[in-house]
């Protein structure tokens, strides 16, 4: 298989056997295209995962755009998006069509309720790897742990929490350097 086969059935079983959005596809996007086949790097993908973020869109999809043209430019681009919205695609289309007969099923709103606690924890593996590459330890934990209760408990927009780690980050950085 050529490399935009690859490419493309890569991100396509990433996009299919995937549940709870972009955050739950990182661990598997990083397992694929890090670990497995070291398309990218650790460092460059903790990077595609801060710039997709800061991007308008689908977080799962922007890493597929970056992937994909990292490895094989445009085209690339391409065939990795198609890859990824693809099976989401494909399986809402097919739920959309049933749904009405099986949405007051038990069954099914039992099967819903139980999926909800493991996309919550694929949504926290992320956090936890994308922590560890980036170097965070027991005692600069706090610094995302304050930023992620403001912004859940008191509301505090994402906006003003990443302009104040901006602003902090440059002022111990000049103190650091001050006192060298």
């Amino acid at each position: 298989m050529n490399l935009y086969g690859q490419i493309f059935y890569t991100f396509f079983k990433i996009g299919a056997f995937t549940i709870g959005g972009g955050y739950a596809m990182l661990p598997l996007i990083q397992k694929e295209i890090v670990e497995k086949k070291q398309w990218i790097s650790a460092n460059d993908f903790v990077d595609m995962i801060v710039l997709s973020q800061t991007l308008p869109g689908v977080l799962a999809v922007n890493i597929a755009i970056f992937s994909g043209y990292r490895m094989k430019k445009t085209m690339g681009s391409i065939v990795a998006t198609l890859g990824a919205i693809l099976p989401s695609f494909i399986i809402i289309l097919l739920i959309a069509s049933f749904f009405r007969r099986f949405q007051d099923n038990p069954y099914v709103i039992k099967a819903f309720r139980a999926i909800r606690p493991a996309v919550v924890a694929l949504i926290a593996v992320p956090v936890f790897s994308t922590a560890k590459t980036v170097g965070i330890r027991m005692k600069t934990a706090i610094i995302p742990a304050a930023a992620a209760f403001l912004i859940w408990y008191w509301g505090v927009s994402p906006v003003y929490i990443v302009l104040s780690a901006a602003l902090g980050g440059l002022a111990y950085g000049n103190i650091k350097r001050l006192k060298q």
